[in-house]
């Protein structure tokens, strides 16, 4: 989707993170943009490590080394934001890390980066998209909802502060 065809007020751009200075910055704007969610849940990292407000350059990089494919959202050329794609196998791909600055969130930028990551899913031969959210998110939960995802199930695991909701989008 062509971001001026939202009517957004900004030139904006979704293309691949490439190279280790945008690997790092979107570190940073993954830790920031999910600050808020820890510090509503309480989330540290004692009692959740591994929660993205925690994220390091390092483990983006074993992320991709992985085959993960990261895509960032720019202003102007400032990166606002960040989404990561992961195949899980030849029909199901995994949406991660889908996170907008504070301050450029409401303007359409996360579901920008949704449907491009739904794009390259599609274009890969995903017959579905699978999402982890914290399940207590209800208004992110109604939002993933609005476009098209629907609830598979709910989990708990024991190193989670939280019950994780699982949703699926058909794309195909």
């Amino acid at each position: 989707m062509n971001p001026r065809d939202a009517g957004l007020m900004y030139d904006a751009d979704v293309r691949k993170i490439a190279g280790d200075s945008e690997l790092r910055n979107s570190a940073r704007i993954v830790r920031n943009a999910f600050r808020t969610v820890a510090l509503e849940f309480g989330l540290t990292r004692i009692n959740c490590p591994a929660h993205p407000s925690f994220l390091t350059i390092e483990h983006l990089r074993r992320l991709k080394e992985k085959g993960l494919a990261f895509f960032g959202l720019f202003l102007r050329e400032v990166q606002v934001g960040l989404v990561a794609v992961e195949k899980a196998d030849e029909s199901l791909y995994y949406m991660e890390k889908l996170a907008v600055l504070p301050v450029h969130r409401h303007q359409g930028y996360g579901k920008i980066l949704v449907e491009h990551a739904l794009d390259y899913a599609q274009r890969a031969g995903a017959g579905r998209v699978s999402i982890g959210i914290i399940n207590e998110q209800a208004v992110l939960k109604d939002w993933y909802r609005d476009i098209g995802f629907v609830q598979t199930g709910t989990r708990t695991f024991t190193h989670l502060p939280f019950t994780v909701c699982f949703m699926e989008k058909l794309v195909r």
